[in-house]
């Protein structure tokens, strides 16, 4: 929640900071962007660092980190040091989630494990839609430097909570993180990540996009050919060869493309073309918050009674109903009833895909590799909405929400590669002794 929140209060804070430090266009958006690169490219080393040193103490660095870097920024200067501090704080943010998903596995019962994911899937969403508000209330009151000020506190608070949760002792992999191939995914992923952020500017044909794209896609080749070659992947082979987690992250990443980039494209047609002020914007998309809060739970109740499979696909079907009903009558939010259903529809959608392919990823996890999973579903997560605003940049207002709907369609493919049947998810070996 605390990172859900940061990242939409800063939209918000974002116009008061350019006045107040006298920052430019490019600068101003490096404060978003700095943070992306940093966060996508570490979270996979950090569910690593948690596999072999605990979830516990990563989680506890990474918060408190987190926390004295919101902290430095509601100080900063200038925007030199926002900056600065804001890729820190992608670092820590790293650092802390791939824990949590972990430290649910750890704690919860196979039985109660989609439960937690659904309450964690309806809590994300409820901070992502209160962080407008809040920011428009902290900003308006107290100036911009509050939204970072507000979450020292709330650091505090979550660093004391990990402090007294007492999960299992586990077996922890004894395997060295490989240097070599945690520097090449890093690289790549920054490198992947800042190229999409950077096509609503550049374009998908500008030579400095098709140059990022060329040298992610080498350094992920050399990133698979050492992979191949090493004992020690940084990606573990089981992880690598296991269907229900490599389909549950590419659904993962469909379906946050098409839901985000829609978000994109329907939130500049609502406020350009039919100029409705922010807060009438957000009123037009309340039901997608509400169903994504509201669908949670029965996601997870339909999983228990249907399977992985089925339920992934129900998902991904509501949300390509969504997305496309957007691009029919009422296109783009022109008709507020029609607004209303399609948003509501893709709310649905977004909670079963989340809790689904959460509950695949954490449940499915090999013994050892909590924090890896956890790695790679918070990346897909961090890639897939820049994948998707880069596409309905590149497609133009005409043409978005039908590529969109496309684009969402594809995770149907690795929905149906999910698991039929339920099945209890694996638990981690206690450690001998405790």
């Amino acid at each position: 929640m605390l990172v859900a929140l940061d990242g939409t209060v800063l939209l918000i804070a974002q116009p008061a900071m350019r006045r107040e430090l006298g920052a430019g266009a490019a600068a101003l958006q490096w404060t978003s962007t700095g943070y992306l690169v940093a966060v996508a490219a570490l979270l996979v080393v950090a569910g690593r660092l948690g596999d072999r040193y605990g979830h516990r103490p990563t989680l506890l660095a990474g918060v408190l980190g987190f926390g004295a870097a919101s902290a430095g920024i509601a100080a900063a200067p200038t925007v030199g040091w926002v900056i600065a501090l804001r890729v820190a704080q992608g670092a820590f943010g790293a650092l802390l989630q791939p824990g949590t998903l972990a430290l649910l596995r750890l704690c919860c019962p196979p039985e109660r494990l989609g439960r937690a994911i659904a309450v964690r899937t309806g809590a994300i969403a409820l901070a992502a839609a209160a962080g407008p508000l809040l920011g428009g209330v902290l900003v308006a009151q107290f100036g911009w430097r509050s939204v970072f000020w507000i979450n020292a506190p709330v650091a505090v608070l979550i660093a004391a909570m990990t402090l007294a949760l007492r999960p299992p002792e586990v077996e922890r992999g004894r395997q060295r993180l490989d240097l070599a191939g945690a520097a090449l995914l890093a690289t790549a992923l920054a490198v992947l990540v800042h190229a999409l952020a950077e096509v609503p500017g550049w374009g998908w044909t500008a030579p400095g996009t098709l140059a990022e794209l060329a040298a992610a896609a080498a350094l992920l080749a050399l990133l698979a050919g050492h992979e191949r070659r090493t004992a020690e992947p940084v990606v573990p082979r089981p992880v690598a060869r296991s269907r229900p987690v490599i389909g549950s992250l590419v659904l993962l990443l469909t379906s946050s493309a098409g839901l985000f980039g829609a978000l994109f494209s329907t939130t500049f047609r609502l406020q350009d073309a039919l100029r409705l002020g922010p807060l009438a914007t957000a009123l037009r998309m309340l039901p997608l918050t509400a169903l994504m809060v509201l669908g949670a739970p029965a996601a997870a109740r339909a999983l228990r009674r249907y399977g992985p499979r089925r339920t992934a696909l129900a998902g991904a079907l509501l949300l390509v109903a969504g997305i496309a009903a957007l691009a029919g009558p009422g296109a783009g939010g022109g008709a507020t009833a029609a607004t209303a259903v399609a948003s509501a529809l893709m709310g649905a959608g977004f909670a079963v895909v989340m809790v689904t392919a959460t509950g695949s990823v954490v449940g499915d996890a090999p013994p050892g590799c909590a924090g890896a999973v956890g790695g790679l579903k918070q990346t897909a997560m961090n890639v897939g909405p820049t994948l998707g605003i880069a596409a309905a940049s590149g497609a133009g207002p005409h043409g978005a929400l039908p590529v969109l709907a496309v684009l969402a369609a594809v995770g149907l493919l690795p929905a149906a590669a999910l698991p039929v049947g339920r099945h209890a998810p694996r638990r981690e070996p206690v450690a001998a002794g405790a």
